[in-house]
């Protein structure tokens, strides 16, 4: 073990940057990162307002951060295709290579995956960690840092997209303009689909996505989402739907929106139950697919942001200090309507 300046979550409400004991041993197969940027995360900010997700409770103190991108600076035996100086990023969920989940491909979703900033693993706010080089992926050179670290919710996007089965020229619905929205119309324009529809309450998220070409953005304040999708396809309905924003309300008459036939992927968490029509969805025959994080999606969302396809950068809100963190934390807590992704630098 190796004592390190870290953000740490003491417990529900507290927050300090403090040294912890963490191991930075490189093992054969493991790389030692010096990390450059770290982003904030929903989930860490939930933790830090709520001490829980579901089932993963905090227990003990535990660093924060799980989206994040540096600069390999040792490598253990046995590592092929990254070298010392590699600058890159990281998925943050090492899974059991030998479970049935793995061995079947989808490993995103073995219970025995152990998950940065998930309790009680520690996160990667700190200036070092070590993580198996199979992980760990090199950055095209004009891919910068910052967007290095939002591989990891981008690639949360490329997994809906992937799960939705889209057909080239399919119009899709985003409900939800936060990050992941965001980053799932994108996704999904580069999947295929023609024109997505993004809808929100906030007119600045809104304002946001809308600068993206291929998305049209729908204020649900203001506008009727069944009356605008009749409107854009004559009456049918979108292809998809992606419901992102985790708000139950968005599943009442969500099946109008959907075309016979058509998906409707889960991506947002509820917190409460959702009341649903079974029935309408059967006559329909519309399909549902859930995600939970992704698998085998990095390299995919690296290559698409390498060609210029897929631009994250205007989706960087604000970029904090490591000194900074607490107060990046705080600003993410408040939910400012013009905030999309704040990210913490950690060598400024």
């Amino acid at each position: 073990m190796t004592k390190m300046r870290a953000l740490v979550l003491e417990k529900q409400h507290e927050l300090s940057l403090r040294d912890i004991d963490l191991p930075l041993q490189v093992g054969p197969g493991q790389v030692k990162i010096k990390l450059h940027t770290v982003g904030v995360c929903g989930s860490d900010v939930h933790y830090y307002t709520h001490g829980h997700i579901g089932p993963f409770v905090v227990k003990a103190p535990m660093v924060l951060g799980h989206e994040a991108a540096g600069t390999i600076v040792e490598i253990g035996t046995g590592v092929a295709g990254l070298k010392v100086g590699d600058r890159v990023c990281m998925e943050p969920g090492v899974p059991d290579p030998d479970s049935k989940a793995s061995r079947l491909g989808m490993y995103n979703i073995d219970p025995a995956v152990t998950f940065w900033a998930t309790p009680p693993v520690h996160g990667v706010l700190t200036p070092y960690v070590v993580h198996p080089a199979n992980y760990t992926f090199k950055l095209p050179d004009n891919v910068s840092f910052a967007e290095g670290a939002m591989v990891e919710p981008f690639a949360v996007g490329m997994q809906a997209a992937t799960k939705a089965r889209i057909a080239p020229g399919d119009t899709a619905i985003v409900m939800g303009a936060g990050p992941i929205g965001t980053m799932v119309a994108l996704a999904a324009l580069a999947g295929g689909c023609s024109r997505v529809i993004i809808t929100d309450l906030a007119q600045p998220k809104l304002d946001i996505a809308g600068q993206y070409q291929g998305i049209i953005p729908v204020n649900i304040r203001e506008a009727n989402l069944l009356a605008e999708i009749n409107r854009l396809t004559d009456n049918w309905g979108a292809d998809v739907v992606f419901e992102c924003s985790g708000s139950p309300r968005a599943w009442q008459g969500i099946v109008e929106v959907v075309r016979p036939g058509g998906t409707i992927v889960i991506v947002g968490l509820p917190v409460e139950p959702v009341n649903f029509d079974i029935a309408s969805l059967s006559v329909k025959e519309i399909t549902i697919a859930s995600v939970f994080r992704y698998a085998h999606q990095y390299e995919r969302a690296i290559a698409l942001m390498a060609s210029g396809r897929v631009d994250l950068r205007p989706l960087i809100s604000e970029t904090f200090s490591f000194e900074e963190s607490i107060k990046a934390f705080d600003r993410a807590v408040e939910g400012r309507p013009t905030d999309v992704k704040l990210q913490i630098l950690m060598d400024a």
